[in-house]
């Protein structure tokens, strides 16, 4: 005997169009990548639920091949791929695994990057330059994503990038609690906040107001032929016998916040401390921060970071209870500009 269909009728008085009710409810799932299983597992693990099994495959002539091994079928889908080094391989599979998503019937698919691969190629600086971070967001939406979500973006544009929803989550609250606990009254009374650059001025503003400590700002002047190399000029504002709080949103080489560290205790900065979202920590930035002039640095783990890239004065937040929250907002249809009052 069939089972019997619920229907609504055509109400034209309440705008209430004709259909059938269905039983389905809706079914949050997560997956994740090769290159960050840690997060996703924490992520997984603050949502109260476990992480859908995906078979990854890496074959001998470098293809990649990925299958989710369960329905995934009308579900709303959270794939976490973080992208570290090597990002071109994390992003074919990022591509990969959106693709048999989209075979598989996933209802709604979402790109959890909590770093933006080619973020800082934004924009043309030269003639006959790409714009990367828009082909990555065309890439994305091609293979299948229905919306983004990142952290801390190298550049607000970046969200008009992308052809649907973007939301952009701040790691600012993440690193924002860390200080007001481990900030002695001291360095409190004698606090600045600094901005290495005139990019960064805009976000390293609204951590002075939330700290209540002034602002300073290094102007710096990169060769924009030679990657990767900075030379600092002068610092606007005091620091002098301050404690300076250097804000930035990534760190790859270290070059640009190991001369900006200099430039404050030359200018007779009583400590140095360094606050930043992303951990690329390419070539040999380890070494370089541990520089005399950098009393501590404290970042999220946006990016995976092994043993050999630690040292005693660095501190890694976990970012995972931000991006579970996140989720479950837009998961739940809730508020995403709710976790920063107001201000994503």
């Amino acid at each position: 005997m069939g089972r019997k269909k619920k229907t609504v009728e055509l109400d034209r008085d309440n705008d209430i169009a004709p259909g059938l009710i269905a039983k389905t409810k809706k079914r949050l799932v997560v997956a994740g990548g090769r290159s960050h299983p840690e997060l996703t597992r924490q992520i997984a693990e603050a949502l109260g639920t476990e992480i859908a099994p995906v078979e990854h495959r890496t074959f001998a002539s470098g293809e990649i091949y990925a299958r989710f091994e369960v329905s995934i079928r009308g579900c709303d889908l959270f794939i976490v791929q973080s992208f570290g080094a090597p990002v071109n391989e994390w992003l074919m599979e990022t591509l990969i695994m959106l693709d048999a998503a989209k075979r598989a019937s996933a209802k709604r698919i979402t790109v959890v990057a909590p770093y933006y691969p080619y973020s800082r190629q934004d924009k043309k600086g030269r003639g006959r330059e790409p714009i990367s971070a828009r082909l990555v967001a065309d890439m994305l939406k091609t293979a299948g994503a229905d919306r983004v979500m990142s952290v801390d973006l190298h550049a607000a544009q970046i969200q008009g990038f992308f052809d649907g929803p973007v939301d952009h989550l701040f790691a600012k609250p993440v690193l924002l609690d860390y200080f007001e606990r481990t900030l002695s009254p001291e360095d409190r009374e004698i606090l600045t906040v600094v901005s290495p650059d005139m990019g960064r001025v805009r976000v390293a503003d609204t951590w002075s107001d939330s700290l209540g400590a002034p602002l300073a700002i290094i102007h710096k002047r990169r060769d924009p032929k030679v990657a990767n190399q900075v030379s600092v000029h002068e610092i606007v504002g005091t620091v002098e016998g301050r404690t300076c709080l250097l804000v930035d949103d990534m760190i790859d080489t270290g070059g640009t916040i190991v001369k900006a560290a200099q430039a404050l205790k030359a200018n007779g900065a009583h400590r140095v401390i360094v606050a930043a979202t992303h951990a690329i920590f390419s070539d040999r930035a380890s070494e370089r921060l541990q520089d005399d002039s950098i009393d501590e640095v404290v970042i999220t783990d946006t990016i995976p970071l092994s043993a050999s890239r630690q040292w005693d004065n660095l501190t890694i937040l976990p970012i995972a209870p931000l991006l579970a929250t996140g989720i479950r907002q837009v998961f739940e249809d809730g508020s995403v500009t709710s976790m920063f009052g107001g201000d994503a």
